[in-house]
């Protein structure tokens, strides 16, 4: 029998978002005799998978036991980036006299409409990611309830026996919490019931300054909870660059947050008026008082329960499931996609997954998910989007580069937009314009950064963009600076005397 989500509060939105990823009146269809491939997980890798597959006349299975659309729909992109807009539109209120807009005091934050916001948006684009739009318009069978592999080539799935050709894992992960004593005791949010509040905190502790961590507690700050952030190392978002970090950071700051750095969280205990972080920072003992914590670090592979030793599938209950490099797992009739297998655990890269996978299973491709050149952006204001090697990257490779740095500062839409706190760092091969890797901290910088992915992916070295007109005046033209610095370093003493000999018996 198979179980049936709950969606908290039980509003007309939730009740449309359950409608369309697990209708609790949904039938599952009779099972073909074999499917090409049966797919384990509904969220972004296994929809992909479906889509694909499906569209080219594959006979596909698609099984969920919760909510198709996976965390990308239901408790991670759309509702993260829904709740970043609304604390960004504040943001922008308490910043408009700066731009010549007198607006009264007194503007405050109306929370509930807020999540209500968040739950509508996210309604409104489950239909894209429906259990009827799967099965009527691709021709995918759609199961809902728990799977298991039974067999070599066998899943059972609430109380049916699907027969494949080929596998898909795609299972996902969750949130996983830090081993702090009391935590659990305490209680805490996470990714998956944070947006379920209704009610909006006064006070927030935010354990994990990553870009989960980092989103939120931005955040709920400018919406007008007290946040304390908790990072045990010594600057937010530590992976990456020092310099974005810092830029975004200084934000923070002057935001508000009160960030609690190099501290190493002791343990978490409830009070009469909420509950109680204690914590060591540079050898002393502090606390601080919260009326709930977001866990806001660590993510666990969905690998129990599937049965994965039956069908011999190697997996780490940390790390996931063993692939290679074509995403085959240690059963060449089973494949592997998304966050239950993939280092980088993005929504983006688990489409690109899915799409080898296609290829792989079904035509005997030969694509590797190696040759990924994965771009990422942390939605906080500013962004931060990069691609490549980072400066740390190339140093413990042993692998020599030139950086190239544009300040927003020097570029002209920033300056009229008042957003200039921030850079576009391009990092090419010495000796080379070929880029290898590169950041931009930038209020869009998520928006600017697919130019240089494209770049490397298309091998198309730094010199070239210097030759490519960008609109006037946008942003993005501090990439094609970052060129203009390039060109410049190949002006050399020597090529200056040619030039200048050049002219004078020219002139």
């Amino acid at each position: 029998m198979r179980e049936i989500p709950t969606l908290v509060p039980d509003d007309a939105y939730n009740k449309t978002l359950l409608s369309h990823v697990h209708p609790p009146t949904w039938q599952n269809p009779t099972p073909q005799d074999r499917y090409h491939l049966v797919i384990i997980g509904a969220g972004t890798a296994g929809l992909v998978t479906a889509v694909v597959a499906g569209s080219l006349g594959a006979k596909v299975a698609l099984i969920e036991k919760h909510l198709m659309g996976g965390d990308c729909l239901n408790v991670g992109c759309v509702p993260s980036k829904s709740i970043i807009r609304s604390g960004r539109a504040i943001a922008d209120v308490r910043d408009a006299k700066r731009f010549g807009i007198n607006v009264p005091e007194g503007a405050t934050v109306d929370f509930a409409a807020v999540m209500e916001r968040v739950r509508k948006i996210r309604a409104d684009i489950s239909g894209h990611d429906s259990a009827k739009r799967f099965s009527e318009e691709i021709g995918v069978d759609v199961f809902l309830g728990a799977a298991k592999f039974s067999g070599p080539d066998t899943v059972e799935v609430d109380g049916s026996t699907l027969c494949f050709k080929k596998a898909v894992i795609a299972t996902g992960a969750r949130a996983a919490a830090p081993p702090v004593p009391g935590l659990e005791d305490a209680g805490y949010l996470n990714n998956e019931t944070v947006f379920s509040l209704v009610t909006q905190p006064k006070r927030l502790g935010v354990i994990g300054a990553g870009p989960i961590g980092c989103e939120m507690a931005q955040t709920f700050q400018r919406l007008g909870t007290e946040v304390h952030l908790f990072e045990m190392g010594p600057h937010i978002l530590g992976r990456e660059d020092g310099d974005a970090a810092k830029v975004v950071q200084d934000q923070f700051i002057a935001d508000g947050v009160n960030l609690v750095l190099n501290a190493k969280l002791q343990r978490v205990e409830r009070s009469s008026e909420g509950k109680i972080l204690h914590y060591e920072q540079n050898g002393q003992e502090h606390k601080v008082e919260v009326d709930e914590i977001l866990v806001g670090v660590g993510r666990a592979p969905n690998v129990e329960g599937i049965g994965l030793d039956v069908v011999g599938v190697k997996y780490d209950a940390r790390k996931g499931v063993e692939v290679d490099e074509k995403l085959r797992t240690s059963n060449p009739k089973i494949f592997a996609a998304g966050d239950v297998c993939l280092k980088y655990k993005f929504t983006h890269t688990a489409d690109a997954a899915a799409k080898i996978v296609v290829q792989n299973a079904l035509f005997f491709g030969r694509l590797k998910a190696s040759d990924m050149v994965v771009p990422w952006c942390t939605f906080t204001e500013p962004e931060i989007a990069h691609v490549g090697l980072y400066e740390h990257d190339a140093k413990t490779a042993g692998f020599e580069i030139e950086t190239y740095r544009v300040p927003l500062k020097d570029n002209d839409r920033s300056l009229a937009e008042g957003d200039d706190e921030g850079f576009v760092k391009v990092h090419t091969k010495k000796g080379t314009d070929q880029i290898v890797g590169a950041t931009i901290v930038a209020r869009h910088a998520g928006e600017m950064i697919s130019e240089l992915t494209l770049a490397i992916v298309a091998k198309v070295g730094l010199r070239k963009l210097i030759g490519i007109i960008h609109p006037y005046p946008t942003q993005a033209e501090a990439i094609k600076a970052t060129a203009g610095l390039y060109s410049r370093t190949r002006l050399t003493p020597t090529v200056k005397k040619i030039f200048k000999t050049f002219f004078r018996w020219t002139g």
